[in-house]
């Protein structure tokens, strides 16, 4: 499952976001989206973990919690808008 994590602190690297997450099963893949030109972190980010179970759970036990001085929402994330042509 895919996972998305809104409402990162800035300071929050790909390390520590899986680390949080590792406490609810095993994680695949994690990304912090960062601005291409500066390379700041724009406060979001996503995660794969391979077991569905175990992303519920994760989502369920992070989604509102503070981390970093921040509320985490936390969701599965949905696929990207198709775009259409006109």
């Amino acid at each position: 499952m895919n996972i998305y994590v809104g409402n990162l602190n800035y300071k929050v690297k790909e390390d520590d976001l899986k680390t949080v997450f590792e406490d609810y099963g095993q994680v695949e893949s994690v990304k912090v989206i960062t601005d291409k030109m500066s390379g700041r972190s724009k406060g979001f980010g996503f995660i794969e973990m391979q077991n569905d179970d175990e992303a519920r759970t994760a989502i369920e036990a992070l989604h509102e919690s503070e981390y970093e001085g921040r509320k985490m929402i936390v969701n599965e994330a949905r696929p990207p808008r198709e775009f259409n042509d006109r």
